[in-house]
């Protein structure tokens, strides 16, 4: 019989964490990005930063917590990487982009064609999906856009997960949502993969960044999508993001969340519900 992969093997077989690690785990996520892990979330912290250990070839969870304490810049990523779920899609809740195509396009692409900036940032952008379909629907709205002063930054905490983004390149179940029409226009096969074209790529820059540090960004966004990203965070880290996000944007922009986010309360916050999760700067 083969010998069974690490995984499986004795030598990997871990003691379940106990509550305090737990704590201590949860109190790591929460320091270096702001995540929160309730108590009913052991089982799922547990499984995922196994991987950690099997991957790192440590035994207990103790042991883990040790080294990640002692080498922050060489585990930090790694672990939020793991705690973090990145599901996404093409044309995810695309009743926000049918409001900016009903709503936002129009006033942005006056602003383009006299020859102002327009700038739209996706917070937490995970494999790319959700930029590359704002480049789509923008491309579909202005005219030669590539020649406009039109630009939408992309960010996330996980390092890898933007290399994957920026690479562009996508199996053929997860182009499913975009309509045939823009496959065609947009995408071209590489094997079993389908590459974003280079015009909607150029669209789009992607860089790391914490929504819990410093905002390095000096431009302010007309639109800003920050979706399924606060749900990790509790409601004390929520209320310091909104004015956060407040400030970026110019005046009249919008603000979109994931389905199950909401600000709140509403009042006093700088903003205005407009449609289902979406928010206009007051």
């Amino acid at each position: 019989m083969s010998a069974l992969p690490p995984q499986f093997s004795k030598e990997f077989s871990l003691t379940p964490i106990s509550d305090f690690e737990f704590k201590k785990l949860a109190e790591l996520a929460a320091s270096i990005a702001g995540l929160t892990f309730p108590e009913g979330k052991k089982a799922l912290v547990q499984s995922r930063v196994s991987k950690r250990l099997r991957a790192l070839g440590l035994k207990s969870f103790d042991e883990y917590i040790r080294f990640a304490q002692r080498n922050p810049e060489q585990e930090n990523d790694h672990l939020i990487s793991v705690l973090t779920t990145n599901v996404t899609s093409f044309y995810r809740e695309v009743h926000h982009f049918d409001f900016m195509k009903s709503e936002v396009f129009a006033p942005l692409r006056t602003q383009l064609l006299k020859g102002d900036p327009v700038r739209i940032w996706s917070a937490g952008c995970s494999t790319g999906q959700e930029p590359y379909t704002i480049a789509m629907e923008a491309s579909k709205a202005v005219p030669n856009i590539a020649d406009k002063d039109f630009k939408i930054l992309a960010t996330d905490i996980d390092k890898a997960i933007l290399a994957q983004a920026a690479s562009g390149k996508y199996l053929e179940m997860d182009i499913e949502g975009i309509p045939a029409s823009l496959q065609k226009k947009f995408l071209q096969r590489q094997g079993n993969r389908f590459e974003v074209s280079k015009s909607i790529k150029d669209l789009v820059t992607f860089e790391a960044l914490n929504l819990h540090d410093h905002w390095p960004m000096r431009d302010r966004f007309d639109v800003i999508f920050c979706r399924n990203v606060v749900i990790y965070f509790d409601d004390d880290k929520k209320s310091q993001l909104w004015p956060r996000f407040n400030e970026m944007l110019k005046p009249g922009g919008y603000l979109m969340l994931g389905h199950s986010e909401r600000i709140h309360p509403i009042a006093g916050s700088g903003f205005k519900s407009v449609g289902v999760t979406s928010y206009k700067k007051s």
